[in-house]
């Protein structure tokens, strides 16, 4: 089933408004601390707990108003929340720094899972919106996954070894950057195994 048409600000504020909101409540509660049941939590694990429904929502608002969701945004919240309630349920922020890395490590992995069998699971899951030819499937797959592999690495040297501050910057910014600057760098991949209607039909 095709996905129904939705006013494209709308959807846009539905995919980043939850990374948009833990940016800004991350700057707000970051110097407090609040005391929950006798448990002393800092202010990014409060803006986790408060992250997570956040995304939840936006995504069911999704698949109401357009009655499909991408499988690679099913994936992400559920890895949103294991890590989260994890780093609520330890008090350890660690927990959903690491989850960057185990959301590109997942595409990463069953991405190039489906290389060694042979086949494009980036075209299983993009081809209606992006038709390219079987050749250019499997370059454009090689390069995610070899992209979703680097930008793991790149989380773990982040959290690991700068401060909060530069990770959420990281996260909210860095990361989407990233990921529009690669999709931009493919436009000559993209117009070279482009498929048009015609070659649809042969």
């Amino acid at each position: 089933m095709s996905a129904k048409k939705i006013n494209p600000f709308l959807k846009l504020a539905l995919d980043i408004g939850p990374v948009i909101a833990f940016f800004v409540l991350y700057f707000r509660l970051r110097d407090h601390s609040f005391t929950i049941g006798g448990t002393e939590y800092s202010g990014f694990v409060v803006v986790t707990a408060i992250f997570i429904p956040l995304i939840a929502l936006s995504t069911f608002a999704l698949w109401r108003l357009t009655g499909k969701v991408a499988r690679m945004q099913i994936a992400t919240l559920v890895l949103v929340v294991i890590f989260g309630s994890l780093t609520i349920w330890f008090n350890d922020e660690r927990f959903f720094k690491m989850k960057p890395t185990m959301i590109y490590l997942l595409f990463g992995g069953a991405l190039g899972l489906g290389l060694l069998r042979g086949k494009s699971y980036l075209e299983y899951m993009m081809g209606e919106v992006m038709p390219l030819r079987p050749e250019g499937w499997n370059i454009l797959t090689r390069r995610i996954t070899v992209f979703f592999f680097a930008l793991a690495i790149l989380n773990e040297a982040i959290w690991r070894n700068f401060s909060t501050d530069v990770w959420v910057n990281f996260k909210t910014f860095g990361l989407s950057a990233a990921v529009f600057l690669f999709f931009m760098s493919q436009a000559g991949l993209l117009a070279r195994y482009g498929q048009d209607e015609n070659e649809e039909k042969d």
